[in-house]
């Protein structure tokens, strides 16, 4: 597996290493009869029905760069059979399970249609490849050599870079190719997309789904509904060995607000703490309480760093969060994902396209 990056991330030197050992040069497919490169959407994934929860919490449970746990190997199933029962029911009550593979797979057949709009003559794939549900790694290796690829970008579907998420997954990847023991590893040349937070595509279908709930509120109230951006928390071990994470996902909430204007009072709040020990805050649910008892009693809730729904958004925020608003008297709604965005499908082939142009110099 050879590899390109235009865009640098810290990421775990062993694994930096050996994928920066070789650059791809993406040459041009001038018949669109030959093999596809692929645009390979990386995200965590999440369980498609309710039978695939515990696959799920056992493969995440696992993955020692987002939870570091001792004697990971025997403790995770440990884990994961406890948890599933309780995390089961809150798929349930969404549905039956995560709808990330069905966005991501919409969101990644309407950016190859405009890629090849972009770079005519040419023909793109898109494929999924989640860390802890399927298709796996390996599944999706497995599709693209079936394909006949030979040139792959890893594309992550993490806005913001993050050690635990990002690089978990190219990590992942990496060791992939590792268990192939060939010398051209797994045969395909790959190129990464690590981090695209503040790109313009991105912040713009942030603002209009934002502009589009405080469109709900009479024109008198608009400019003082709080805006809750609210991202999936790290602990606070990661946040201090230096990971990019938090202060990219602020560049986002800083680059949204200048699109709209900066006219509303915001707040940038973290959810989904796991476990005792300390995780980077305010919790979205403490910030919640913070403004009923400032007497703020509108807001909105911005999910900053997803690119669709899955258990964080129609689970934590739609229904926990919700239903502790309605407690404290808080008028709370919440932007929608952005999911079918048309706007930010044009912003993934866009970046994609760059991409591409930019390792062929």
């Amino acid at each position: 597996m050879m590899l390109h990056t235009t865009l640098r991330a810290a990421r775990p030197a062993s694994a930096a290493t050996s994928l920066r050992a070789g650059y791809a040069t993406l040459t041009a497919n001038t018949s669109r009869s030959g093999p596809p490169t692929a645009i390979v959407m990386m995200n965590m994934g999440g369980p498609s029905k309710l039978s695939e929860v515990q696959f799920f919490l056992t493969n995440l449970f696992s993955d020692s760069d987002l939870i570091p746990l001792p004697a990971q190997k025997w403790l995770a199933p440990i884990l994961a059979k406890r948890r599933t029962p309780k995390i089961e029911q809150q798929y349930d009550e969404i549905g039956g399970g995560s709808p990330i593979l069905k966005w991501t797979r919409e969101q990644g057949e309407g950016m190859t249609k405009i890629l090849e709009e972009l770079i005519p003559g040419e023909q793109f794939k898109s494929y999924v490849m989640f860390r802890y549900a399927h298709p796996l790694t390996s599944e999706t290796i497995e599709e693209m050599k079936q394909d006949g690829v030979k040139r792959a970008i890893a594309f992550t579907q993490y806005p913001q870079y993050s050690c635990s998420t990002t690089g978990s997954s190219l990590i992942e990847l990496w060791r992939h190719r590792e268990k192939m023991k060939l010398p051209n590893g797994d045969g395909i040349e790959w190129s990464v997309i690590d981090r695209w937070g503040t790109h313009p595509g991105l912040v713009e279908a942030f603002a209009q789904n934002i502009e589009a709930t405080l469109a709900q509120y009479p024109p008198e109230q608009r400019s003082k509904v709080v805006l809750l951006f609210s991202a999936h928390s790290l602990p606070m071990t990661v946040v201090d060995r230096g990971d990019p994470y938090v202060s990219e996902v602020a560049a986002t909430v800083s680059s949204v607000m200048h699109r709209l204007g900066n006219k509303n009072p915001y707040r940038l709040v973290w959810q989904s703490k796991v476990g005792p020990r300390a995780w980077m805050g305010p919790q979205t649910s403490a910030a919640l309480k913070g403004l009923a008892q400032l007497g703020e009693k509108k807001v909105v809730l911005v999910p900053i760093a997803f690119t669709s729904d899955h258990i964080e958004t129609l689970y934590e925020l739609d229904l926990e969060y919700g239903q502790e608003a309605k407690e404290l008297g808080i008028d709370l709604r919440r932007a929608e994902s952005l999911n079918g965005s048309p706007v930010f499908i044009r912003a993934l082939a866009d970046i994609a396209a760059d991409h591409i142009k930019g390792v062929r110099i």
